[in-house]
């Protein structure tokens, strides 16, 4: 397959989630030393300034983010429709810089940092881990304690396997296993016969 349809596959027939992660644009010079990155994905709230197209050079806040639609929409950029009132303009973020970072998030805040991203669990209080280890140790001890007291396992003496014998002793027959399903068509034949 050719190089470009590949890439066209991956860029314009990709499911949302993919095209989701698609939507970053390039963070300012300061932003980058900072958080030594180039670039992240745009979210509502931070503030960006288009670097290219029609509406080149102006900056606000990201107020709606649509993977649907590829792009993101920025305070002050509205076009006006023929019946009145006012519709947002979708522009790509790749043609946006990240200027200010919205970090309300802890989450992105920490992925930004290089920080371990998974949320802390609820430290218990440590009166309460004491307990359960004093819990675990007694535990511990008494199944050890009940392992010594067992007694190793007697060895069946010949009078339980007569009766074991006689309990399966049914009218004077014993039991014996069933037939296959293909001995009993050749018994009943007389030959081997395959459905």
């Amino acid at each position: 397959m050719k190089p470009t349809i590949i890439r066209n596959k991956t860029m314009f027939m990709a499911p949302l989630h993919l095209i989701s992660k698609q939507l970053g644009a390039p963070l300012s010079s300061e932003l980058q030393e900072k958080y030594g990155r180039k670039s992240a994905r745009v979210i509502e709230g931070d503030t960006v300034k288009v670097l290219r197209g029609e509406f080149k050079g102006i900056e606000g806040k990201v107020t709606h983010v649509s993977a649907e639609k590829r792009g993101i929409a920025i305070e002050g950029i509205k076009r006006e429709k023929l019946k009145g009132g006012n519709v947002d303009i979708y522009i790509h973020p790749s043609n946006v810089l990240i200027t200010t970072l919205n970090l309300e998030d802890k989450w992105r805040q920490n992925k930004l940092e290089g920080q371990k991203t998974k949320s802390e669990k609820p430290s218990q209080p440590s009166e309460q881990k004491e307990s359960i280890k004093v819990e675990a140790q007694k535990e511990q001890k008494e199944g050890s304690e009940g392992k010594e007291k067992k007694e190793p396992k007697k060895e069946p003496t010949k009078k339980s396997q007569k009766a074991k014998q006689k309990d399966t002793k049914v009218n004077g027959k014993t039991n014996k296993k069933r037939k296959s399903t293909k001995s009993r068509k050749e018994d009943s034949n007389g030959k081997h016969s395959r459905k």
